[in-house]
């Protein structure tokens, strides 16, 4: 079921207007125009659809390579051939790079006299931040297009070609409208997944005795051997769950906070959005009532993102169980919300002369830095003088509340104030 033009390809549309970098490659009369490009996006979304689709459209010789099999010899004899099939047949080539991610600097450093010379037309793929995992001189020399998960709606679209098209099923199955809707929840987002979920699904209504074999949401549920839970990604219960989850750990009950995991991961949320509003959670909630928690957070966002899933279930629920069980404040939190509300209303005024920057030429001429007093001088590392502006002077943002690792920050700051204040 691979298109094998940009027309017949689910979702992307924003990437797939006329006149843009990908519809140009495909397009054989706009060879001057073609550009490398880098594809990052969630697996299952048409990276390698996409190539393989501009790849046949265009004509273009096609060469794939994958970065957990390929070394530098393979990339530089890539280029070799390249050059020589421009040279002697005038015919360009579009280098497919799977998973660039995982190549090292010498593997990517070897592909660059080839993009930058115009042998090959580079399309890479990447499930992880570009910015991160490829060097510089490749991602300046080649676009960076982002894809985004498919919708109900593309995926919905997506399984009802295959049930009717002569490459998928060709009508041998019928398929109710409940059963559209288990698959692409279980999909989550990933055409491979819906596809393959259709795929088991037919072949068990197949196995039963009928005229006509029919594909329910019972049929998916034995298919992929996992209860279907009524869970819409972009619906109320998406919402309902989420909020379930966060309000438990804040809380402090980690027996529902967990419960409402496991219905996440059994649903197919995408464990990303998890990890992050664990991480939000851990500032939101906890804050400086336990300083670790948003350590604890981001590991496991990490440690989701280094072994994914079904693994990252374990770090998630640590992650959960932690902020559910640890002391809590919003204090932060409410400080920061109460001075950007200051900001936007106008409270701000200049800042004090003696904070001002002082070390270029003629600052200390306009009186930058007179007067500032070096805490590091002072005994106790403070030293009486004002840090607000003017206006602000004697605002309170930051109230520190009598629970976990902030009731020692209370007494703490109680007598910083009063030295600050003189």
């Amino acid at each position: 079921m691979r298109p094998t033009s940009l027309d017949e390809v689910a979702g992307q549309q924003h990437l797939l207007r006329p006149g843009s970098p990908l519809v140009k490659l495909a397009d054989p009369e706009a060879a001057a125009g073609a550009v490398s490009v880098i594809l990052w996006g969630p697996p299952g979304t048409g990276k390698t659809t996409l190539a393989q689709a501009i790849a046949r459209s265009s004509g273009r010789r096609f060469v794939e390579l994958s970065a957990v099999t390929a070394g530098v010899k393979d990339v530089r004899e890539v280029m070799k051939e390249a050059l020589d099939q421009r040279d002697l047949y005038g015919r360009s080539t579009i280098l497919f790079l799977d998973e660039i991610h995982r190549f090292t600097k010498a593997q990517q450093d070897a592909l660059l006299p080839g993009v930058e010379n115009g042998w090959v037309i580079l399309i890479a793929a990447t499930t992880e931040n570009p910015s991160f995992s490829v060097i510089s001189p490749l991602l300046s020399r080649s676009l960076l297009l982002t894809l985004q998960q498919l919708t109900d709606e593309d995926l919905t679209m997506l399984l009802r070609r295959a049930v009717e098209d002569p490459r998928g099923l060709h009508g041998t199955v019928a398929v109710d409208d409940d059963a559209y809707e288990a698959l692409v929840r279980l999909a989550s987002g990933d055409a491979r997944r819906a596809l393959t979920g259709l795929e088991a699904a037919a072949a068990v209504a197949e196995a039963d005795e009928g005229e006509t074999p029919r594909v329910t949401a019972d049929v998916v549920a034995q298919a992929v051997d996992r209860a279907l839970l009524r869970y819409d990604r972009q619906g109320d219960e998406h919402y309902d769950v989420i909020s379930a989850f966060i309000k438990s750990i804040r809380g402090s009950d980690p027996d529902a906070a967990v419960h409402y995991l496991a219905r996440m991961i059994e649903a197919g949320e995408d464990p990303r959005f998890i990890a992050r509003r664990l991480v939000i959670s851990a500032a939101e909630d906890v804050g400086l009532a336990d300083p670790h928690a948003l350590t604890v957070a981001v590991a496991a966002a990490d440690a989701v993102a280094f072994i994914g899933m079904p693994e990252g279930r374990i770090p998630l629920a640590e992650a959960t169980i932690y902020l559910a069980t640890t002391a809590k404040s919003n204090a932060a939190y409410v400080a920061i919300d109460a001075a950007i509300a200051d900001v936007r209303g106008g409270g701000f005024g200049r800042v004090p002369k003696h904070l001002r920057d002082a070390h270029y030429p003629g600052a200390k001429r306009l009186g930058h830095g007179k007067g500032y007093v070096y805490p590091h001088d002072s005994e106790i590392g403070i030293s009486p003088q004002q840090y607000l502006p003017d206006e602000l002077v004697g605002r309170r943002y930051y109230d520190p509340k009598p629970l976990g690792a902030e009731r020692d920050v209370q007494a703490r700051l109680e007598k910083i104030r009063r030295i600050l204040e003189g």
